[in-house]
């Protein structure tokens, strides 16, 4: 499973357990950077026989991440990670949606901003809108009965649409310019610049991250959308000892996307990994007692980069308990820092003088669940699995019923003017359409069987009228 390189450790480790509650073997989390990395690289390995500096730029539809990484031949070693965990094309949809809301407010009167169906509508028009405007220099935003009977039409061209997010897409440059200088690289160090993610297709991204290179040709691998899956599956194929000889040869170097330290005295924070370290990887640092006759010394562990502990995620506390009393600072306990390949956290503690090892625990993980509560939430999914089955049937039908009063709206209104109907035939099925545009909207929670009756009515209503130029 991928995660967006910035994910913390809570963060992988909730992706993880949803992954098994989900009934999938997760045998490993990488980060999506790498697995564009090999997408990108894996048909050149043969070729790059000097170290190469690789940025993959990844923009997608709620993160950014920049990664830095050097490949030569079989061996990809990430450097160093970056960027934004809300950063991306839904925020580029927000800002269009906020337009058309005020838009609305101006032409109508209207305002839509407490109103999550039309909302939810305008911003899946939004969304089309958007990726049109990719190959597009204008596009409408066409979208019937949008609120209180409303017909909402309008028209956005590309350079409004660059307007209403320019900020946003100079915030991605600004993001790769300093992490540039926190790695202490000159752009013109950068052999090749790896574009990934479905918001990479925006011109003006392209543009300014050209720009930004001093024009230097951007890479695409393969389809930005699918590069990071087709990553992931050749890591699969590692794991599994499956594929190619060339690709067994693969070698994957991972770093760590923050510093991981404990809380010592004062809300200071201890470094005990440092930020950007190559995983997998075993630190170990040696700590003591603050207080004469201590028995016992409790741990919280961060992750962040902040100088206070408080200022930086706390992933959990862990215990050594059971150490021989004695005075302040005499006693030596060795705590070590395991991160596996997945870069998950494993924690442990123990009294370098007497061996004693006992009493060490790890709680409160947020987004951390033990085996015990995943086989809860499995066997409590299994429980209620035929209410489960009667919300997905109500969702269906319901659905169904949607696409019937559409479906049948967008084709009359497309064809009406095409046809030799009568202006009573035209005017009783507009005002069955309104009618029942205006039901779905005051009856979204109905029961099963009240879309399943209504569907009925309207088809009874409909079909010997509109049958003469719409198939169902």
């Amino acid at each position: 499973i991928t995660v967006p390189a910035y994910f913390n450790d809570s963060q992988r480790r909730a992706t993880r357990d949803a992954g098994m509650i989900s009934g999938l073997d997760v045998m490993r989390i990488i980060v999506e950077p790498t697995a564009a990395a090999i997408a990108y690289g894996l048909d050149k390995m043969s070729s790059i026989f000097i170290e190469k500096n690789v940025l993959i730029f990844d923009l997608g539809g709620g993160t950014f991440d920049v990664s830095l990484l050097t490949m030569v031949k079989s061996v990809f070693k990430v450097k160093s990670t970056a960027g934004d965990t809300h950063l991306g094309g839904e925020d580029f949809d927000n800002r269009m949606v906020n337009h058309f809301v005020e838009e609305l407010k101006r032409k109508h009167k209207r305002d839509i901003s407490n109103n999550p169906r039309a909302l939810r509508r305008l911003r899946t028009a939004c969304e089309r809108a958007k990726r049109n405007l990719s190959f597009m220099a204008h596009t409408d935003i066409v979208i019937d009965s949008l609120y209180d009977g409303i017909d909402f039409h309008s028209t956005i061209t590309r350079a409004k649409f660059e307007e209403l997010n320019l900020d946003l897409f100079q915030e991605c440059i600004v993001h790769v310019e300093k992490y540039l200088n926190d790695a202490q690289m000159d752009k013109k160090c950068i052999d090749e610049v790896v574009i990934v993610g479905g918001s990479t297709r925006i011109p003006k991204v392209r543009q300014l991250l050209q720009n930004f290179f001093d024009g230097k040709q951007l890479c695409e691998s393969i389809h930005p959308d699918e590069d990071v899956a087709y990553g992931a599956a050749v890591q699969a194929a590692i794991l599994n000892g499956h594929g190619s000889h060339e690709i067994q040869n693969l070698v994957l170097w991972d770093v760590t996307p923050l510093s991981l330290g404990v809380l010592i005295k004062e809300d200071e924070m201890f470094v005990v990994v440092p930020r950007n370290t190559t995983i997998p990887t075993k630190k170990e640092h040696e700590f003591t007692t603050r207080y004469d006759n201590q028995t016992s010394v409790c741990f919280q562990v961060h992750e962040g980069e902040r100088p206070k502990a408080s200022d930086n995620i706390l992933l959990g506390e862990f215990t050594l308990s059971g150490i021989p009393p004695a005075l302040r600072r005499v006693p030596k306990l060795k705590t070590c820092f395991d991160i596996d390949a997945n870069g998950i956290l494993n924690v442990s503690a123990e009294d370098k003088e007497t061996g004693y090892k006992n009493g060490i625990t790890i709680s409160n993980v947020k987004g951390m669940l033990s085996s015990d509560e995943i086989s809860r939430i499995m066997e409590e999914a299994e429980r209620f699995k035929l209410d489960d089955a009667e919300v997905k049937k109500r969702f269906e039908v319901k659905n169904s019923l949607e696409n019937y009063v559409y479906g049948t709206r967008a084709t009359f209104f497309t064809k009406k003017s095409a046809l030799n109907i009568s202006a009573a035939d035209s005017k009783k099925i507009e005002d069955e359409i309104k009618s029942a545009v205006e039901w779905l909207d005051e009856h979204q929670n109905a029961a099963t069987h009240v879309f399943v009756s209504k569907k009925g009515e309207l088809m009874s209503v409909w079909e010997p009228i509109v049958s003469k130029f719409i198939t169902f």
